[in-house]
């Protein structure tokens, strides 16, 4: 009985967290978003999020050219497989599109690029999107946490409880 308890406790212990797993993926975004508005207050930059069906990328706004544009000195972001992302902006729901990382699918052209918009704002006023970001388990959708912001405060990541 010994034994069996402590096999079980070692199991269960290294066994795979997904709702600890997926808090750790909400606050990473949080951290990130938090990190990019203050950097744009500091830097007297404006950025952007663009958030896919599989992760997210940063944008920057291109003075010169009056465009959005990946950011060169971050990377896109794949989230794991096993996670759903669903966004709102201002209390409506958004379709989100297909892959991150474009450039490994080889499907990225010049047009593409030109014509890229982030969903959420992180604007040099100190200013962001209003929106609401729920990070869920595909097959359970009940284990699911929400990075959301009023459009004053930094993002926030909460349970949701349904």
């Amino acid at each position: 009985v010994i034994i069996g308890c402590l096999v079980s406790l070692a199991l269960f212990s290294t066994g795979r967290n997904t709702e600890r797993e997926l808090q750790e993926e909400a606050r990473r975004l949080a951290t990130v978003m938090t990190l990019l508005a203050d950097e744009a207050v500091l830097e007297n930059r404006e950025y952007g999020l663009l958030i896919n069906s599989t992760g997210y990328q940063v944008l920057s706004f291109a003075e010169d050219c009056a465009c959005w544009s990946v950011s060169t000195d971050q990377q896109g972001y794949r989230l794991p497989e096993w996670v759903r992302l669903q966004l709102q902006l201002d209390g409506e729901p958004l379709q989100l599109g297909g892959s991150v990382d474009k450039e490994a699918d080889g499907e990225e052209d010049e047009a593409d690029e030109q014509s890229v918009q982030p969903q959420l704002l992180l604007l040099s006023s100190g200013e962001l999107s209003a929106f609401s970001l729920r990070l869920e388990v595909r097959d359970l959708p009940q284990q699911a946490f929400a990075v959301s912001s009023d459009g004053f405060q930094l993002p926030a990541v909460t349970r949701v409880t349904d």
